[in-house]
């Protein structure tokens, strides 16, 4: 039997559901509450009722929360983290752009959810890309990533410095973003090769600002060196995650302390250098976990932090634990700024190169070249 229901309100505590069957009698379906605790009993007679639903006022119930996932279940995804399809003039010209000079972007291959709104600009058409140095194809499996992996990887192309240097210039962009997979066959890691790129865009703009985000070089601080020597603006490493799961999300090559040793070496280096990390959450971390890494990062003077949402990006990769509330990132961003970091971008859908970040950075940059000066 095919029946369609509506849950409504006796007093005020939901009490049934009415159904009607396909030959129209209707019944009275009695829910079983026998089994919940008092709490939960009183959270159903306070809850929202469908006039609110209605309305559209629901949205202040304090019954809202972080949605997590049951064992054997897959999260549905919440509204707060559904996005527009990419579309737009300023997304398709770019697309163009990187395939004719052969490029990636981390955009693309991490299958970014803010890509629609970075390549296709806001208000004032302003387009942004993650340029992804030293190929597509990393040497490390990490169980969150979707970028492909290859135990072997074609040798970098020689070219792409000067192709990236050149679509930069051609984009007209004061702010840009190099990123690049893990590169273990290489000597280096790739670090003379990320290098050589920051100048050749800097050789044809020295006002463009560079954000390099590099892997960890296997903890090579001399590759490390390489790349904050190379005239760039700000040095971004991702810890990914809290300690404690490093194991689980993380290539066995990476852990917690080699990618603080990174940051703390460029701060070290470079003390006006601005430093960049980046948290995801909804991995099942606890909030004591991730309040021990932001005062670790602390410790070693990182400046700007961003938090976002896991999302799983196909069935091979690891599963999300739990969708985390707006609500519970607002919070993280208020501690991260009690903490000290000089910016906090914490929300369901921020990213390590979201441009909402790249803007304040910008300004920051600014500001301390002129101190400097």
């Amino acid at each position: 039997m095919i029946s369609r229901g509506l849950s409504f309100k006796l007093g005020s505590v939901s009490t049934g559901t009415v159904s009607k069957s396909l030959c129209g009698s209707p019944v009275l379906v009695k829910r079983q509450y026998a089994n919940l605790t008092e709490e939960q009993k009183e959270r159903l007679a306070e809850g929202p009722g469908l006039e609110d639903f209605i309305s559209g006022d629901a949205s202040g119930y304090a019954g809202q929360e972080s949605i997590k996932r049951v064992k054997g279940e897959r999260l549905r995804l919440p509204d707060w983290l559904k996005t527009e399809i990419p579309v737009g003039k300023n997304f398709i010209a770019l697309k163009k752009s990187l395939r004719k000079l052969n490029l990636h972007t981390v955009c693309e291959e991490a299958k970014c959810p803010n890509i629609g709104e970075c390549w296709g600009g806001g208000e004032h058409a302003t387009a942004t890309a993650t340029i992804m140095v030293l190929g597509d194809q990393c040497t490390r499996g990490c169980r969150f990533c979707s970028v492909k992996t290859s135990r072997n990887p074609p040798p970098p192309d020689p070219m792409e410095p000067v192709n990236t240097a050149t679509a930069i210039a051609d984009w007209g962009l004061d702010y840009v973003v190099l990123t690049s997979v893990d590169r273990d066959d290489l000597p280096d890691g790739g670090a003379a090769h990320f290098a050589q790129t920051v100048r050749e865009i800097k050789s044809r703009n020295s006002s463009i600002l560079v954000e390099c985000l590099t892997p960890d070089f296997r903890g090579d601080l001399e590759a490390v060196t390489v790349v904050a020597d190379s005239g760039l603006d700000v040095y971004a490493h991702n810890m990914e995650t809290v300690e404690e799961l490093q194991w689980l999300v993380r290539d066995p090559r990476a852990n917690y302390k080699q990618s603080m040793s990174v940051l703390s070496h460029v701060k070290s280096r470079y003390p006006k250098m601005v430093t960049k990390t980046s948290i995801m959450l909804g991995l099942g971390e606890t909030d004591e976990q991730v309040m021990k890494t932001l005062e670790d990062l602390r410790q070693i003077d990182v400046d700007c932090l961003t938090l976002g949402q896991y999302m799983q990006p196909t069935k091979r990769h690891l599963k999300v634990k739990e969708y985390v509330h707006p609500d519970k990132f607002k919070y993280w961003e208020e501690i991260g700024n009690k903490l000290g970091f000089v910016y906090t971008a914490s929300g369901p859908l921020v990213r390590s190169s979201y441009k909402a970040g790249e803007f304040f950075l910008k300004n920051l940059l600014e500001k301390r070249k002129m101190e400097v000066k």
